[in-house]
């Protein structure tokens, strides 16, 4: 057989196998299954995207309008309270009785300052201010190192019965304040720490552990433990491990923690009513020892309360950023 005749005929070649690029050069530039990633691009003659319609835009925007003003006036409304007290602690009694803090609203000339020198010039009030930091600050300062600890031993430590432990840490979180009232004050009657602030510190501290060796271990956990086995290869001991590396990494859930607490234990009237003294109360008994003694002492109320509410809001925006970030980063974990 020749050459010529195992040449097959062209028309009998079946059209599906024939190369486009050998009919029409213009198919293989645009068929996107052979093109490479640079060539995947859409062409130029492609439809652009369609763009919204001006009553779409327009609908978008009243939609987010009418979002910001709702969520202004419910801001409003959730402030009113804070205002009025601010305010009412700016006017005097006689004018409270006469009308209401709004009235200052139309007439400014009102307001005055004499309710707060009347405040600093009572020496209850005062004391008990300085009778809260000296509660609050050691409570929750207690409470950062020893859940610090605890939540690291629990998380990174391997010791018998530990997820027991850890158990029963978790139970005592169910443990509501009122059951241990009346055996804590027999405790304390015993040992000459009732109607102390030492003892209102410890309550405060025990109660509040469990919350933060809950937080800090379940924080703590998350931390790779690739991390720490090589600051152990490297000679770190355990206190240089935790103060070098866990508590900077752990920073934002303790700040946190340090919040709450510092709120619970500022607030508190219930614990401080049964355990402090009552010659030198909190502030919070203290209020309410001017309402039973004095009945609507406005003039020392309004600027007390204020101030009272106005110390854990200070902290709370001081530390706003990590706690937005302790926050964060246990919604991310």
């Amino acid at each position: 057989m020749s050459r010529s005749d195992a040449t097959p005929d062209p028309s009998a070649v079946d059209p599906s196998a024939v190369d486009p690029a050998a009919v029409d050069p213009a198919a293989a530039a645009v068929d996107p299954a052979a093109a490479g990633p640079a060539d995947a691009r859409p062409s130029r003659s492609a439809p652009a995207p369609a763009r919204p319609s001006y009553a779409a835009l327009v609908s978008a925007e009243l939609a987010a309008g009418a979002l910001r003003v709702f969520l202004v006036v419910a801001a409003l409304f959730w402030l009113l309270p804070t205002l009025g007290l601010l305010l009412s602690s700016f006017v005097s009694p006689t004018d409270l009785n006469g009308g209401g803090w709004w009235q200052v609203l139309t007439a400014p000339s009102r307001l005055t300052a004499d309710n707060y020198e009347r405040l600093l010039a009572n020496d209850t009030i005062t004391g008990s201010l300085l009778n809260t930091f000296a509660i609050a600050v050691p409570a929750t300062l207690l409470v950062l190192v020893l859940g610090s600890l605890a939540g690291y031993a629990f998380a990174c430590l391997e010791f018998p019965g530990r997820d027991w432990l850890f158990l029963l840490v978790v139970g005592l979180l169910v443990v509501p304040v009122q059951v241990a009232l009346i055996p804590v004050s027999e405790l304390f009657g015993s040992i000459g720490l009732f109607e102390t602030t030492a003892g209102v510190v410890l309550f405060h501290t025990a109660f509040g552990l469990p919350f933060a060796v809950f937080l800090l271990r379940n924080f703590f956990a998350e931390i790779p433990r690739e991390l720490l086995e090589a600051a152990r290869l490297d000679g770190a001991g355990e206190l240089r491990l935790f103060a070098r590396v866990v508590l900077p990494l752990g920073g934002p859930a303790i700040a946190s923690l340090g919040i709450f607490q510092f709120l619970w234990v500022w607030n508190d009237m219930l614990v401080a009513l049964v355990f402090a003294d009552s010659a030198n109360p909190p502030v919070t008994v203290a209020l309410q020892q001017q309402v039973r003694q004095f009945g609507n002492n406005i003039d020392v109320l309004a600027p007390g309360a204020f101030l009272s509410m106005a110390v854990p809001l200070v902290v709370f925006f001081a530390f706003q950023r990590q706690f937005v970030s302790g926050v964060m980063a246990g919604a991310i974990k």
